[in-house]
């Protein structure tokens, strides 16, 4: 999940997105944050891509490592995207418009994990391979296969970091958090506290808060975190989105320069905050990678008839704007260069 999410659309009802998105797959679409489009080469394999949003860099990103490898592949490529974060509708309309497109495979970054199971489910029914970028469904075997960064240890090694950067200062800490059962988020949470060498409920947890991996509403979880606890010094962030609306919160009380933030993303943006000294820490995964990897799988089951399966990681590097003691991290410069796998 990564760097700052728009809030365009989020107002949008998962009934219209749907519609958007059907009208938009037929007619090969045309731009927006709901529509679906087709690129990549012109060979006779096709292949579905559907992410969360259409205007996340995150996924864009994600969506233009898809593009170059089709065209290198010469594959067909349909993408498609919910109108905003957390739009099933949408994203199960795409999955019924792919199969009935005739894709050999479907790539998805689920919505709502859970929710979209059952269509995925049918997808592989037809014949379809589905395979989970970044985030699994909910059951995990809804997907043939899972290509993705390994969550915990992005989150761990920002709390390894931040343990040891807060020495020995008492730590007062804001869990800025994504959305309440999602497994990325929950994975990430579970990570940092497990590098930060505490449990849920320890003392030296001031705020936790769910963002939804938003800037603005990370801005505002900032904000009533410092109404509760104005002495917090550490903010976790479950991506960069809420970790920018966190510094912008803290800039605005006047506290940027006293509170560490560290986050998880790695984008050339992120690397940027981090090299402005934003951000201390940012656990950098490749989502080129993801996608890259996933066209490829599909390929080799259009040619070969051998699907994907189980978890592939994508890796994970910690970016740090200064090293610390026993953690090991890469610098900004090696961030910029190697940003979401570029």
């Amino acid at each position: 999940m990564s760097a700052l999410s728009p809030r365009s659309l989020r107002s949008a009802s998962p009934a219209i997105a749907a519609l958007v998105l059907a009208a938009s797959l037929t007619a090969c679409g045309s731009g927006g944050s709901s529509s679906s489009s087709s690129s990549g080469g012109s060979g006779s394999i096709t292949v579905g891509l559907i992410t969360k949003t259409e205007t996340n860099p995150y996924f864009v990103t994600m969506k233009k490592g898809a593009q170059a490898e089709a065209a290198k592949d010469d594959v067909k490529l349909l993408t498609a995207a919910g109108a905003y974060d957390g739009d099933n509708a949408g994203q199960v309309t795409a999955v019924e418009n792919m199969i009935a497109a005739g894709v050999k495979g479907i790539l998805i970054t689920p919505s709502d994990p859970k929710a979209i199971a059952p269509t995925l489910d049918r997808a592989r029914q037809q014949g379809i391979v589905v395979i989970a970028l970044d985030t699994p469904p909910d059951p995990q075997n809804s997907a043939d296969a899972l290509f993705a960064t390994n969550n915990l240890t992005a989150g761990k090694l920002i709390g390894q970091f931040a343990k040891v950067k807060m020495a020995d200062k008492p730590a007062k800490i804001a869990m800025l958090d994504l959305t309440p059962g999602v497994d990325v988020g929950v994975q990430r949470h579970d990570g940092f506290l497990s590098g930060f060498g505490i449990a849920e409920g320890d003392a030296s947890i001031a705020c936790e808060a769910d963002t939804g991996g938003d800037q603005a509403k990370g801005q505002t979880a900032m904000e009533n975190c410092l109404q509760k606890a104005p002495d917090i010094n550490l903010v976790y962030a479950i991506n960069e989105p809420a970790a920018m609306g966190a510094y912008q919160a803290l800039k605005s009380a006047g506290k940027d320069k006293a509170v560490t933030i560290v986050t998880i993303d790695g984008s050339c943006t992120g690397v940027t905050a981090l090299n402005q000294g934003q951000f201390a820490a940012d656990s950098q995964q490749y989502p080129l990678k993801m996608a890259s990897l996933g066209v490829d799988a599909v390929m080799n089951f259009a040619k070969t008839g051998k699907k994907p399966s189980g978890y592939t990681d994508t890796g994970v590097s910690l970016i740090a704007a200064t090293a610390v003691a026993g953690v090991d991290s890469k610098d900004a410069s090696y961030g910029q260069s190697n940003c979401w796998g570029s």
